[in-house]
């Protein structure tokens, strides 16, 4: 193979064909003339993407992607595959380079000395950036990728372009194993806190999106601004310059008023870039937990005000030191686990920061926001201590018990409104102000839902309750009705019916029984998707848990329309028809499924039968957790054998039952709510016990 010329993995070659993994290893079974790898390993083999397009397009299996697609695919199977930031930021510094409308000749930036001579009259630090990620020689792979990059710059705009490439990026398996990014979700939360101001800066950017997002905002309100950044990882550093001065050029071609941004690379702890700078809005999206921040060699550092942090404390020393970097009127605003706000190391800077009016705000976010971390964070806001009084107390936020229709940005930003104009303002349940006395005990425990009782619905208007009585009356009526009408058996025609061993089953292939694959630990490339859990099973919802193999694994067996799904472990047997929310997630290692032959089972006849409370006994087997749970295993069953029809019949029956248990857990929950709120307005004095 040529040097340089573009590969593709197995999964890169699926996701040309716009099929799934196992496709790709059939074809390469079935058809004599399909590429042989140029390189790789027996397990993870590369192919030429030269060759492996002209096999797809010769058999019809070319999936007819666009513009847009096809650039990023270049991007993705860049080699060596480590490289891929890499070629993102030469994809993005290409796109800069002909972004202004003055450059002529773009086929002359496609070699080093052009290219990096015209980022040098933009600003040379980039261009000596972009000048070491550069491969030495000039590659004729890099030629080809950036051509394809040519060409989605020219069917829309060079930002945009690098901004749909930048997003493939952060969402690909390659760029996991380092960068958690900021979702715009979570950034929109940030910077609704933190308003406007003409020098922004974050001292652990990533790859620049909150920071992006305020100069974005910044031109869009006709305000100068002016992007300082910090970032250890040097690579990451060369893609938020690349991205802030995109937006630098834009406000340059409407004449608005905006200073080149300022990009640094190094740890900001311990190699501060800009030690005399104070900005107006600071934000920050740090790396948690990371005990070996330099507690040591700062012990005396000037930035800690607020206490010395403690060694497992390296979030308070981030806050402080965006404290430290803060104008006198501006607004510093920082991501912060949860744990945070209560770990007892901590507590004395906590209530340092509380006593002396620092720490304005803490906001809890929902769940899922920021993955893959599955917990729900907390944002702090920060000001200068003199910008008010230390007594006047903390506003607390909790986003997560506002309507769903409603933004976490939404709430956060009108909480934090209705607290600079009235200090006494509250949402009963979702934000008020608490007292500096009130937060400083022997904990200092700051998690927002500690002062936010949930918010008494009945005693604001007692007509609502009076209506979810009727409604709950209602929803027992639909349950009761929903079991399937049965009758005494004059005969036990299940019993009475032969029977079938599954194992036999499974060797004349009338149904088989899969697992995800088993794997002692990942390796390569991370994978991502969907992950079916046995949680998910029994409570019949879609995937929740995530992908831990690597993209190059056979990730196993994905779910199907008509599969039954059993948990592995388990002190009885559920088995239960895929969902439409299910099908297409792969497996988890803690669950099972069988695929029966539909022309001679029902689906929910074989999980009927299956669920039988006595099957337990053949079935399940210790499973060494110690907790009373049994491994299932469903090879040991057999089943009863009825003609297809008569199967049918049986399985409405079974899927009813299946649809009631749902319901009558719903009730029990609704039911549950509903005694607390009667209870609640009957204390409160809004309800009254009819005479």
């Amino acid at each position: 193979m040529p040097a340089g010329e573009a590969t593709l993995t197995a999964s890169g070659i699926a996701r040309l064909a716009n099929v799934g993994r196992a496709a790709v290893s059939n074809w390469r079974r079935r058809y004599a003339d399909f590429p042989i790898p140029v390189g790789g390993t027996p397990t993870s083999p590369f192919f030429s993407a030269h060759e492996v397009e002209q096999w797809l397009s010769r058999h019809g299996k070319l999936h007819q992607a666009g513009t847009e697609q096809w650039a990023w695919r270049r991007i993705e199977s860049y080699q060596p595959a480590a490289q891929i930031t890499d070629a993102l930021s030469i994809a993005g510094a290409y796109l800069l380079a002909r972004s202004d409308q003055t450059v002529t000749g773009d086929e002359a930036l496609l070699t080093t000395k052009p290219l990096i001579a015209r980022l040098r009259t933009l600003d040379p630090g980039l261009a000596k950036m972009v000048a070491n990620v550069l491969p030495k020689p000039w590659t004729p792979q890099l030629t080809a990728m950036l051509r394809t990059v040519d060409q989605l710059g020219r069917e829309q705009e060079p930002e945009a372009a690098f901004e749909y490439l930048h997003s493939q990026y952060v969402t690909s398996a390659q760029s996991l194993s380092g960068l958690a990014g900021t979702p715009d979700g979570v950034a929109e939360v940030m910077l609704t806190l933190a308003g406007s101001g003409a020098r922004a800066f974050d001292f652990t950017s990533g790859t620049g999106t909150i920071l992006r997002m305020a100069a974005d905002r910044a031109l869009r309100n006709g305000a100068a601004f002016h992007c300082y950044a910090q970032e250890i990882n040097p690579q990451y550093a060369l893609i938020t310059l690349l991205r802030l001065w995109f937006v630098h050029l834009r406000a340059r071609r409407t004449g608005q008023a905006a200073a080149p941004p300022s990009v640094h690379v190094g740890d900001s702890l311990l190699a501060d870039a800009f030690p005399d700078l104070r900005a107006d809005v600071v934000v920050a999206n740090f790396p948690f937990g990371i005990h070996d921040w330099g507690h040591e060699r700062l012990a005396y550092d000037p930035r800690w005000t607020y206490g010395l942090p403690p060694r497992t404390e390296p979030e308070l020393a981030w806050v402080q030191h965006a404290l430290a970097h803060l104008s006198p009127g501006g607004t510093a605003v920082v991501l912060m686990p949860p744990a945070a706000a209560q770990r007892p190391a901590g507590r004395r800077i906590r209530a340092e920061l509380v006593r002396r009016g620092a720490l304005r705000a803490v906001i809890a976010l929902p769940a899922g926001l920021m993955p893959p971390t599955g917990i729900g964070l907390h944002v702090w806001v920060l000001t200068q201590p003199h910008q008010r009084p230390p007594a006047e107390g903390l506003l607390v936020v909790d986003t997560t018990t506002a309507s769903k229709d409603r933004a976490p940005a939404d709430i956060a930003g009108t909480a934090w409104r209705a607290h600079l104009n009235d200090h006494n303002a509250e949402a009963p349940g979702i934000f008020r102000t608490v007292p500096a006395i009130n937060l400083l005990d022997d904990q200092v425990d700051l998690t927002p839902q500690r002062y936010l009782p949930q918010a008494n619905e009945l005693a604001n208007n007692p007509a609502h309750i009076i209506g979810r009585i009727s409604d709950f009356g209602r929803l027992i009526n639909e349950v009761r009705h929903g079991l399937p009408a049965v009758r005494q058996a004059k005969a036990a025609a299940l019993r009475a019916a032969p029977r079938a061993n599954i194992a036999d089953l499974i060797r004349s292939n009338s149904m088989s029984v899969q697992r995800a694959a088993s794997r002692n630990r990942p390796s390569g490339t991370p994978a991502t998707g969907s992950v079916l859990t046995s949680a998910d099973i029994l409570a019949g919802r879609g995937a929740t848990g995530e992908a831990n193999h690597a993209t190059e694994d056979d990730p196993g067996p994905h779910v199907r329309t008509d599969d039954i799904l059993i948990p592995v472990l388990g002190r009885a047997i559920v088995a239960l028809v895929a969902t439409a929310e299910q099908v297409g997630a792969q497996l988890g290692p803690g669950v099972q499924l069988i695929r029966v032959d539909p022309n001679r089972f029902d689906p929910w006849f074989v999980a009927g039968v299956i669920s039988h409370t006595d099957n337990l006994r053949v079935a399940g087997r210790v499973s060494g957790t110690g907790n009373g749970t049994l491994r299932i295993d469903i090879r040991r069953l057999t089943i009863p054998v009825l003609p297809l029809a008569q199967q049918q019949t049986y399985g409405r029956a079974f899927q009813q039952l299946a649809k009631f248990r749902t319901e009558l857990d719903e009730a029990a929950i609704a039911g549950a709510a509903l005694a607390r709120e009667i209870s609640d307005g009957l204390s409160a004095g809004t309800l009254a016990i009819p005479s």
